[in-house]
């Protein structure tokens, strides 16, 4: 490995290191009071912040690798062997920890062997999410040249780091509405929680399915951010900055979830197309 490799290499470490961090944290049991942190954090909220730091890192690995012609086959390969922990199997186990709090029969976390069906239900959707998203970056290697980025503005099925985020997003959001409500006898706020919680399988098992589909997702770095831009696109950029500063899990999690769902969305409108255009 020559110099210019590594800095992307100790880029795509740092995503590994993420990604096992937030396993860690996902695994301990919530904490009563000040929580971690001088924010008071749960640990379910400290480990979905590590999956979004992951994020950062993996985007930047290949930007920087690129800028410093560092792009080698072991980076690539390298690349997707984090990505697998980071966008895999934590956000999986921290979809479990979150459903334990309310599935678990006085279990950490939900296993195969639950005491009721929902649970186990529940890790099959987990253990499903993790496999597609490990076939999901083996299929990604071997088609752009042993992990080699390129210049593409779509991912055919869904990026690993979009499906993370959703799932992240929703939890970091179901952590903010309980710290609100902090024990409060607030109706509406619980029922908000509830329902984040009832959404989160759902949307990975989506999420698994569209990862391993040959639906096409745009690539949000070289789609978005790349190139002149026209106003319209800095006035509608401006507001979700702004969404961003007031409402940052709010922001986070509608973003990620509206990208997750832009796939089926794109193939259901496609598929009216083409029976407008078959109708006699």
């Amino acid at each position: 490995m020559g110099p210019a490799g590594v800095w992307p290499t100790l880029l795509t470490l740092g995503n590994l290191v993420s990604g096992f961090s937030a396993i860690h944290y996902a695994a301990k049991p919530l904490v009563e009071g000040d929580g971690f942190g001088p924010w008071g954090w749960s640990s379910l909220t400290v480990a979905a912040s590590l999956v979004l730091l992951g994020i950062v890192l993996d985007s930047l690995d290949g930007a920087v690798a690129r800028l410093t012609d560092g792009v080698t086959e072991m980076g690539g390969q390298l690349d997707s062997l984090a990505d697998v922990v980071t966008f895999g199997v934590a956000p999986a186990f921290i979809m479990l920890n979150l459903l334990s709090q309310y599935l678990g029969s006085g279990d950490p976390i939900i296993s195969p062997d639950a005491g009721h069906t929902l649970g186990k239900l529940c890790w099959a959707v987990a253990a499903i999410y993790v496999c597609c998203g490990a076939l999901r970056l083996a299929r990604f290697n071997v088609e752009t040249a042993s992990g080699r980025l390129g210049d593409h503005l779509t991912f055919r099925g869904l990026p690993s780091p979009g499906a993370a985020g959703a799932v992240v997003g929703l939890v970091l959001l179901h952590e903010h509405v309980e710290a609100i409500r902090d024990g409060a006898s607030n109706e509406v706020l619980a029922g908000i929680a509830a329902g984040i919680v009832l959404l989160v399988p759902v949307i990975v098992l989506v999420a698994a399915v569209m990862m391993v589909s040959a639906v096409p997702y745009a690539h949000m770095a070289n789609k978005y951010l790349r190139g002149a831009r026209s106003f319209t696109y800095l006035v509608r950029a401006a507001v979700v900055l702004s969404c961003a500063i007031w409402w940052l899990q709010e922001t986070l999690a509608i973003v990620f979830v509206l990208y997750v769902l832009s796939g089926p969305w794109r193939l259901l409108l496609q598929r009216l197309r083409r029976k407008e255009v078959a109708a006699p």
